[in-house]
């Protein structure tokens, strides 16, 4: 019998990148390849790259460097670049690295088996070629739907054609007869679900509706479907992910899809936890904060774009609202659940920003009191309208107001995290090993917002939720001691 075929994916960035991994590890397992987690260990390494900012294009670079070094000192005869930096960028990145043997984009994703079996037997597959993929599908987001079978997208297309009683254990069609496979790569008791595509959000920083599309929901049907299959793979959280969640539904004929889809999630056999990312505050509906604020098992949990709050500067973003609204938005979450976890990401340093701008976006920082803050200084994206903008601040201004509020933010979540000392906290578990028990609140979204240390693990497993009370802080993070009903509770369990 010939050695079957190995390969490892590399992913980098986003939790929907993370996605479209295991939609390629599913395509790849169904077609008789191993999948393994060394790139040293496989006959080829795909790296699933992020195109967002410079840092994160760097990350991907470095990463493709670093597997491209294991060709010739051991298994490793082929490294391929996917995902958005691929994506973007295409014929470009292959004449720019020829140290990668492919450049796939998302166009490649349902011959993925055939493109590596090309290159591992040193065959050429012409690199992608870029284009804007927000022309390939309708102006129109109700005849996006009929369109969609046509255009590649990640997440959304059909399955490759196996019959599922020739599926390996543990691999399925994740939500339908027509949506992809898809194999979990880790037995994390969290895992996120795609809720839809693209955006049609035209901000003037950004770049990723070029290359990733106009917005495109999945159906109900199929967000559910594939929640239950992850409660059967031990998933216990589930995290909705997409470029602007708050826009789902819209070319289904429901702006308000999402108010009904949540608490049909909630109810999922096995799943304890459902959290919803990338929000809009433009688009926030007073009955979607309701929803958020009021299901069981829902999160209520906002991770809200916010950017600015300088109405100038984000008026040249092309976005909308000023520090009083942001803050009366967050009032409005905070009256209906005061335990309410809120999280934003900030640019520093855009064109024209004017020191009483940074000023004014302090004063809402000051005032939000956001439990995780990202920062980020200007750089120009190729292609997008900011690039052209006059009145671009010199990167020694951008650094040094990058540092300032990067410190004012490390303050103020540290505060906030103060602030909930004495609160009872849900904890996902998540590790238990020599160094401690460690899992995340309500509040605390995966990677990004801190996590909660549990001072005593005895009985506890991966996947728990333990009820805690918070008795410490170390910065983000919170340390909290496990009620007692709640550790019987979990022992019982166990047994």
């Amino acid at each position: 019998m010939p050695e079957r075929r190995t390969v490892a994916l590399v992913t980098l960035g986003c939790a929907r990148n993370e996605v479209d991994s295991e939609e390629l590890a599913g395509r790849l397992e169904a077609d008789g390849w191993d999948l393994v987690e060394d790139a040293s260990d496989a006959d080829v390494a795909v790296v699933n790259t992020c195109g967002f900012v410079d840092a994160a294009k760097k990350d991907s670079v470095d990463a493709l460097l670093e597997a491209n070094d294991l060709k010739g000192h051991g298994r490793t005869q082929a490294v391929v670049a996917v995902g958005c930096m691929a994506e973007r960028y295409g014929k470009d990145l292959a004449e720019a690295l020829p140290e990668a043997d492919g450049v796939l984009g998302f166009d490649d994703y349902a011959d993925i088996s055939d493109r590596l079996q090309t290159i591992l037997n040193g065959g050429i597959h012409a690199s992608h070629t870029p284009r804007d993929r927000r022309k390939l599908l309708p102006i129109s987001p109700a005849e996006r739907q009929e369109s969609a079978a046509e255009v590649a997208l990640p997440g959304h297309g059909p399955a490759a054609p196996v019959a599922p009683a020739d599926l390996p254990e543990g691999l399925a069609p994740a939500s339908g007869p027509r949506a992809p496979l898809r194999r979990r790569l880790d037995g994390a008791p969290v895992a996120s679900v795609k809720l839809a595509s693209g955006c049609d959000r035209r901000c003037s920083f950004c770049a990723i509706p070029s290359f990733r599309g106009s917005f495109i929901s999945r159906r109900p049907s199929d967000v559910l479907n594939e929640t239950r299959w992850l409660a059967e793979q031990g998933v216990k959280e589930v995290m909705l992910v997409s470029e602007n969640n708050t826009s789902y539904g819209k070319d289904l004929g429901d702006i308000r899809l999402l108010e009904s889809l949540l608490p049909e999630l909630a109810e999922v056999d096995g799943i304890e936890r459902v959290r919803v990312s990338y929000l809009q505050p433009a688009e926030m509906r007073p009955g979607l904060i309701d929803v958020l604020t009021s299901t069981p098992k829902i999160a209520p949990y906002f991770d809200l774009s916010f950017q600015h709050s300088a109405p100038g500067v984000l008026r040249a973003m092309r976005r909308f609202g000023d520090t009083d609204r942001f803050l009366e938005l967050l009032g409005t979450i905070r009256s209906k659940a005061p335990q309410a976890g809120v999280r934003s990401n900030f640019i520093v340093g855009f064109p024209g920003e004017t020191d009483a701008d940074l000023a004014e976006l302090e004063r809402f920082l000051n005032g939000a009191r956001l439990d995780a803050i990202g920062v980020f200084g200007y750089s120009d994206e190729e292609g997008t309208e900011a690039a052209g903008y006059e009145n671009k601040l010199h990167e020694d201004v951008v650094a040094e107001r990058l540092a300032r509020v990067s410190r004012l933010a490390e303050e103020l979540v540290s505060q906030r995290a103060e602030e909930r000392l004495g609160e009872t906290v849900h904890v996902l578990v998540e590790s238990v090993d020599d160094e401690g028990v460690y899992g995340r609140g309500t509040h605390q979204a995966p990677e990004t917002d801190g996590q909660v240390l549990l001072t005593s693990g005895a009985g506890l497993s991966v996947g728990r939720i333990v009820e805690a009370k918070v008795v410490g802080t170390e910065g983000v993070d919170l340390v909290a001691e496990p009620l007692a009903g709640s550790l019987a509770c979990s022992e019982e369990a166990d047994r």
